[in-house]
């Protein structure tokens, strides 16, 4: 492996994420949504988005397996994986909010080395690598936003410093006393990613998914940010064969190991 490597995968990364972009703009607020069976919304564009990016793996990376909201939910036997939300916000994307995303994370041995979310309607487009595995040549360092380097807050919190949270995550979030000002963005990958851009000091996500954190996990480690699994079993590696369609990997962000005591016993109240 070889940095010519990781540079064809940020290449492809890009090219691919603002072809599928350009399109989708194009549908934004245009189009109708479906409720699938687990409460949440697709629309003909998430289908469409979702088999453009398989294919475009298939055609540049034809050794690599896929895993896809819209399509196989099954982690391959495969030493590469990706792993792709083709449309991060569906609500927004259909009701004309415009903050939605498309997600590209990569897998070496079902662990997250390389991740890539473009929101087509701010321009902003983040990515980022994180590699431990000392059988893999390790990739460029670092996160980042539309190529800038990008770093979590290492502010003190006050109370007017931003959390972010899910809709589920409301339902039963402590809000009395708490020691942030709330915010809920609607879309999984962005609610994350403002902890590892610095614009908050954490987040959670109660339910989100493989495909809502393959890529954010990477460039939040990335960016110095702590990661709190809320599920007592480890989250990578990945189990080839198994089926993660209705799996989820609840979530505590922050952006440095001395907030987790702070905003810790306020999740631990949420009913996951």
């Amino acid at each position: 492996m070889n940095t010519d490597f990781w540079q064809q995968v940020l290449d492809f990364a890009q090219v691919t994420a603002r072809r599928v972009g350009e399109q989708l703009l194009k549908d934004f607020g245009q189009v109708s949504a479906d409720e699938k069976a687990d409460g949440s919304l697709v629309t003909r564009s998430d289908k469409w988005a979702d088999l453009e990016i398989q294919n475009a793996i298939a055609s540049h990376f034809p050794d690599h397996g896929i895993l896809t909201e819209e399509g196989s939910h099954t982690f391959p036997d495969t030493e590469w994986c990706w792993i792709i939300d083709p449309v991060d916000g569906t609500t927004n994307f259909a009701r004309g909010i415009p903050i939605w995303g498309i997600s590209l994370g990569l897998l070496y041995k079902g662990t997250p080395v390389f991740g890539y979310v473009y929101f087509p309607p701010i321009n902003q487009a983040f990515h980022g690598y994180w590699c431990d595995d000392l059988e893999l040549s390790p990739p460029p360092k670092g996160a980042f936003c539309n190529d800038l380097p990008i770093h979590s807050s290492s502010e003190q919190l006050t109370g007017n410093h931003f959390f972010s949270i899910c809709t589920r995550t409301l339902q039963s979030f402590p809000i009395k006393g708490f020691p942030a000002k709330i915010r809920m963005l609607g879309v999984a990958s962005y609610n994350l990613l403002t902890v590892a851009n610095a614009s908050a000091l954490g987040a959670v996500e109660s339910t989100p998914k493989i495909w809502d954190i393959a890529a954010v996990w990477v460039i939040a480690q990335a960016a110095g940010c702590t990661w709190m699994s809320l599920n007592p079993q480890p989250m990578f590696p990945l189990t080839p064969n198994k089926d993660y369609g209705s799996f989820s990997f609840p979530t505590l962000l922050v952006s440095r190991p001395d907030l987790l005591p702070i905003f810790q016993p306020f999740v631990n109240l949420i009913k996951l």
